[in-house]
C-alpha cells in the first residue's frame, strides 16, 4: 500500500457507470465488477467495489462465497435479509450500519424476502435499494466476522456520521469497526434547505484519497459544482471542500489514507 502526492479531482457521472440488468436486479457499478472490466477503473484508494443495487421482492443473491474483503452494506430503501455461514440471520434496513469481514472465507446470501423470517408477515411489493462497498483489509487470512448497529438517530443531525472505520482517530466514534486501518466510511443524511443552514452543509475530511458518492438527492460541492444522484467524485490529496444539499440527499464518503499498488 502507498499514497500519491499529486492533488486531483475526478468526477464520475452516474449515467456512465457499468450496468448489470436482469429481471430481478438493476445494478450499477462504479468500478470494474464481474464481467464488466476496465483496466483503468479497478479501484480508488482501497475501495474496490461501490455497487448500487435494486432488487425485486422475493428475489436476491443466492448463497455465494467471499474471501479477504471488508464488505459494508448500506440500505437506502426497503429491507435486505442477510444470512451467512457464521449463523447470522437478520434484516438490514435504512439507518442500520452493517459489516461483514470475509477473512479466510464466508458464505452468505442477500435477499429481499424479509417476510420469510416471520411467518406472520405478509409478502411485500417494495424493492430494496442499497449500496454495497468493498475495501481491502490490512492483511489476508483474518477470522471472518459480522457486525451491525442502528444509527438512525445520529443521522438525523445532518452531519457526517462515521459508519465504519479502522482508522485509530475514529475508534471511539465509529458505529462499526472494519479491519482496514487506513479506511473509514462516513454518511451524511441532509434534509436540503437554505445554503446557510448548517444541518444541510458538510465539510469533507482531508485525506490522500476520498470517494464521495451521492446515493440520493442533489448537492453542490465546492470547486466541483452540481452533483446528482449516482454521481461520484474521486479526490486525491484533497479534502476540506464544502458540500451543500440542494434537496434531501444522502452522501457516502470514504476517507482513505493508503491505496493499492505501487506509488
Amino acid at each position: 500500500m502507498s499514497t500519491l502526492t499529486t492533488p486531483h479531482i475526478d468526477v464520475h457521472r452516474g449515467g456512465d457507470r457499468m450496468k448489470t440488468r436482469v429481471s430481478w436486479l438493476d445494478s450499477k457499478h462504479s468500478f470494474s465488477f464481474g464481467e464488466h472490466y476496465d483496466p483503468d477503473n479497478t479501484h480508488h484508494g482501497l475501495l474496490l467495489v461501490n455497487n448500487e443495487d435494486i432488487v425485486s421482492p422475493g428475489q436476491g443473491f443466492d448463497t455465494h462465497p467471499h474471501r479477504d474483503m471488508e464488505i459494508v452494506t448500506w440500505v437506502l430503501g426497503g429491507s435486505l435479509v442477510h444470512q451467512d455461514s457464521l449463523g447470522h440471520s437478520g434484516i438490514i434496513y435504512p439507518g442500520l450500519a452493517q459489516r461483514m469481514s470475509a477473512g479466510t472465507g464466508i458464505l452468505h446470501s442477500e435477499k429481499n424476502d424479509s417476510w420469510r423470517l416471520d411467518g406472520n408477515s405478509a409478502e411485500h411489493d417494495e424493492p430494496v435499494h442499497f449500496v454495497q462497498m468493498w475495501v481491502v483489509p490490512d492483511e489476508p487470512g483474518l477470522t471472518p466476522g459480522y457486525q451491525q448497529l442502528e444509527i438512525d438517530d445520529e443521522l438525523a443531525g445532518g452531519r457526517l456520521v462515521t459508519v465504519a472505520s479502522g482508522l485509530a482517530r475514529y475508534r471511539d466514534k465509529t458505529a462499526i469497526a472494519i479491519a482496514s486501518s487506513h479506511s473509514a466510511l462516513h454518511v451524511a443524511r441532509m434534509a436540503g434547505s437554505e445554503p446557510d443552514d448548517t444541518e444541510q452543509t458538510i465539510d469533507l475530511p482531508d485525506a490522500p484519497y476520498l470517494h464521495v458518492f451521492i446515493a440520493r438527492g442533489e448537492v453542490e460541492m465546492e470547486g466541483v459544482g452540481t452533483l446528482y444522484e449516482g454521481d461520484a467524485v474521486r479526490l486525491t490529496r484533497s479534502g476540506g471542500q464544502r458540500v451543500i444539499a440542494r434537496r434531501p440527499s444522502e452522501v457516502l464518503v470514504w476517507e482513505m489514507h493508503a491505496r493499492l499498488g505501487a506509488q
